[in-house]
């Protein structure tokens, strides 16, 4: 490639980069006013849509316009949108369905803290805390609608790349598997319902389960082999169990923070069982990846951070623990499977 050519380019490539933020927040708009289940439900024209949202009909056009020019629906006759492939990922209860996640990325809970980008930088503190005076969990517990919005988009999130965990790692290798902050139960119910011969615990906050008992991911045929027990991973984890699996909860901590929480795994984890993380391990340099964009997600909401294969190693270590095998899912993320020592 000439100079010549690479200089046009570059900034090209950054200017597009410009219209991501743009789209993003489009896509926000649309999910959180519900358009796409209007759409289907036979509301075409943005004046129907406008008068059925109370919103503005010509900003509202001009949203619809965007998404329509990116294939995010399809404006069929002036004015007037029907669903397209891409936009029926952003209805209400679909298979795939990603409106709840949105939805949530352009919540006050996430989307404000990139505006302070500048400030976790300069600090290395979340800038969550700046905004809100607080952590980003204890947010959550004060605000009942945006954990409400923070929980649908986690449970999206694990429905959607619990199969491919599921498939990915033998989790038949282990009599009983205790999910550790599990949340609504989704990721432990893939697994059971691959591994039939195998007991599971889910293991979270009281006010957690209770609501894990009322979405009933873990009811019908998998009431049998599941209980649940309280727990709070920074005082103690549960014991009972031959393995023990957590999935994005030591991406949300620094690494003081994440130390504290695995030495409570290793005293639940007997000698002969194992801890498996499920987080992304992050490329190596100059590459592309998803769990590079998370790691500035975690900077921004939480002080987590996400890890390299060996940083994990070296944490894991730390609380004494050997990591013994990485297994790559279709999802991204990857199976960490980690032995006492």
């Amino acid at each position: 490639m000439s100079a010549q050519v690479a200089s046009s380019i570059a900034p090209t490539q950054l200017l597009r980069a410009r219209e991501g933020f743009i789209l993003h927040q489009a896509l926000y708009a649309a999910a959180k006013l519900g358009v796409a289940d209007l759409v289907e439900e036979g509301l075409h024209h943005s004046s129907e849509l406008a008068v059925k949202l109370k919103m503005n009909e010509s900003a509202l056009y001009r949203i619809l316009r965007l998404l329509a020019s990116q294939a995010i629906f399809e404006e069929t006759a002036p004015r007037a949108f029907s669903n397209t492939e891409l936009s029926r990922f952003l209805r209400t209860g679909v298979p795939g369905s990603l409106r709840p996640m949105f939805i949530f990325w352009g919540s006050e809970f996430y989307y404000p803290c990139f505006g302070e980008i500048l400030y976790s930088i300069e600090t290395g503190e979340p800038s969550r805390a700046k905004l809100a005076g607080m952590d980003g969990f204890e947010y959550l517990r004060q605000n009942p609608e945006q954990a409400r919005i923070f929980d649908d988009a986690m449970t999206t999130g694990s429905q959607l790349a619990g199969p491919a965990i599921a498939a990915a790692y033998d989790f038949g290798a282990w009599e009983s598997l205790m999910d550790v902050g599990g949340g609504n139960g989704i990721l432990l119910s893939h697994i059971l319902r691959t591994y039939r011969g195998m007991r599971g615990v889910l293991a979270d906050q009281a006010h957690v389960l209770e609501r894990a008992r009322q979405r009933r991911f873990l009811g019908g045929e998998l009431e049998a082999r599941t209980t649940m027990e309280p727990c709070d991973f920074f005082r103690g984890i549960p014991s009972g169990c031959q393995a023990y699996l957590m999935k994005s909860v030591i991406h949300d901590w620094d690494d003081q923070q994440a130390r504290a929480i695995l030495v409570n795994c290793r005293k639940a984890v007997a000698q002969d069982g194992a801890l498996l993380l499920v987080e992304f391990a992050l490329s190596g340099e100059n590459l592309p990846s998803l769990g590079k964009f998370i790691d500035l997600a975690m900077l921004v909401l939480t002080g987590g951070r996400e890890r390299t294969v060996d940083e994990y190693r070296e944490l894991l270590a730390s609380a004494g623990f050997r990591l013994n095998k990485v297994v790559p899912t279709a999802a991204e993320f990857a199976v960490i499977e980690a032995i006492p020592v």
